[in-house]
């Protein structure tokens, strides 16, 4: 007889109280935190407890009793399938609380000696339509809303271009309209969606690892150029020809059309070759008075009204007056090394990513910018005592990793460089915090000042200046 599995206990009229870690809602359950698959601080809800681990429960919502004054309607139809814009009902105001409460406790919890100056996070100029970058997934298993499920009818396909449902790498969700990004991205997605379907072309399964079409990418600039990357899983030329000239006979307006094959288990592009169809092989952003050149593998920040506002603190924390030497780790396609190259005497990008060195030399030279130095490999191979006495000591370092935070030894041979100030720039103040820490002997944390680059998540950018003791 097999073993009955224990009952997992429900919780009623639980008031939720608090947003916290990826922006999970918060009940205390007999002093103890459960975080919540759903709800808004203020909701009072029925909860089941589904495991308790070392300090706190996680729990799902089974009925709400109440629901909280903050919660306002969300815009999206799609809002709690999709796997982002998870604060589509907080109010924007809300939202910019639990992101500042965030970095704070990111940083509290590492008890630090001495003050410092916790700037008001800086709010986004545009809470839709901010983003110049989406990348969408083919699929041939759609997602299966409540409704078709409950209806009970034969469903005529599966195919679905969209995002994925969260926490399922296997459900795409078709969308209809997204919010994040200005046309033409809805029109051209819908477009495609639509050709393919009456064409009966073959979504991708991610299971079987069989269909032609993969992923869509689409970038759109401040310029009004756009561009699109359409990828298949193999090199099928005729089909591949009538979907680009359907593109492009639909949308004249796209600048830069390129495709690429994809036959890996995988869906990244970095490793793959891209091949130009039509216009251009990149798309020009502009920051300012800066033009940046972006490739279908470029990074750049997603939002670009707001990496103006975020490389301007940046600037503006660094302190430059035109006669220092900058570093500028992890420096991408040399985007906040040029945009503050002209406040410096001589900038030295590093980079682990040989082809966006290239692009941040094509960005200095578009700008005639003629101070800045780039250099590709490994942060904690790069960044050696011989390196520095070629290139010069850097009065000010400037640092924006990725997600996990600076490598160790990075963090170590900053120490031994001694520049007089550091900005460290973050995307995940969790890993910024405990950086900040081991630099704090040598260096005291003097500004915090937070950034919200994705309104309707919780995600937050903080960047921080550090300034040599003594």
């Amino acid at each position: 007889m097999g073993r009955r599995r224990k009952k997992l206990p429900i919780v009623e009229q639980v008031a939720v109280s608090s947003i916290g870690i990826k922006g999970k809602p918060i009940a205390l359950i007999d002093g103890v935190v459960a975080y919540l698959d759903q709800g808004v601080p203020g909701d009072i809800v029925d909860l089941q407890l589904k495991r308790r681990k070392k300090g706190y429960f996680e729990a799902i919502v089974l009925r709400f009793h109440q629901y909280s004054e903050q919660r306002i309607p969300p815009f999206c139809q799609h809002f709690g399938d999709c796997g982002g814009c998870k604060w589509q009902n907080l109010p924007y105001g809300e939202q910019l609380k639990y992101k500042q409460k965030a970095v704070w406790t990111a940083l509290e919890e590492l008890h630090w000696a001495e003050p410092f100056e916790f700037r008001d996070i800086l709010p986004s100029p545009s809470t839709q339509y901010y983003r110049n970058k989406l990348e969408y997934t083919f699929s041939n298993r759609r997602w299966l809303s409540q409704a078709e499920v409950e209806a009970g009818e034969s469903v005529t396909h599966r195919n679905a271009l969209g995002f994925h449902v969260r926490g399922r790498f296997d459900r795409v969700l078709d969308l209809k309209e997204c919010y994040l990004q200005p046309e033409p991205s809805n029109a051209i997605r819908q477009s495609l969606r639509a050709f393919a379907l009456e064409h009966d072309l073959e979504f991708y399964d991610p299971i079987a690892h069989t269909g032609l079409l993969r992923t869509l990418m689409i970038r759109t600039a401040s310029t009004g150029e756009v561009m699109v990357v359409v990828v298949f899983a193999w090199d099928d030329r005729p089909t591949i020809e009538s979907v680009l000239q359907h593109l492009i006979t639909e949308f004249p307006q796209i600048t830069a059309l390129l495709y690429t094959i994809n036959p890996k288990l995988n869906d990244t592009l970095f490793d793959l070759e891209m091949h130009r169809w039509h216009g251009s092989d990149y798309i020009t952003e502009q920051l300012g008075d800066l033009k940046f050149r972006i490739g279908a593998k470029s990074f750049f920040q997603t939002n670009t009204e707001q990496a103006f506002h975020l490389y301007q603190q940046v600037a503006d924390l660094a302190g430059l007056t035109g006669q220092e030497t900058v570093y500028d780790l992890y420096t991408g396609t040399g985007t906040i090394a040029n945009f503050v190259a002209r406040q410096a005497r001589q900038v030295i990008g590093i980079e682990f990513v040989a082809e966006a060195i290239e692009d941040a030399r094509e960005n200095a030279r578009l700008n005639q910018i003629y101070n800045t130095r780039f250099f590709a490999g490994d942060m904690k191979e790069v960044l050696t005592p011989d390196f520095v006495a070629q290139q010069g000591e850097p009065d000010v370092l400037i640092t924006d990793p990725p997600r996990a935070g600076m490598h160790p030894d990075v963090v170590e041979q900053i120490l031994q460089i001694q520049p007089q100030r550091i900005v460290y720039v973050s995307c995940n103040p969790h890993t910024q915090g405990p950086d900040l820490k081991r630099l704090s002997d040598q260096y005291q944390l003097q500004i915090v000042q937070p950034v919200d680059m994705f309104p309707q998540t919780y995600h937050v950018e903080n960047v921080a200046l550090l300034e040599k003791r003594g």
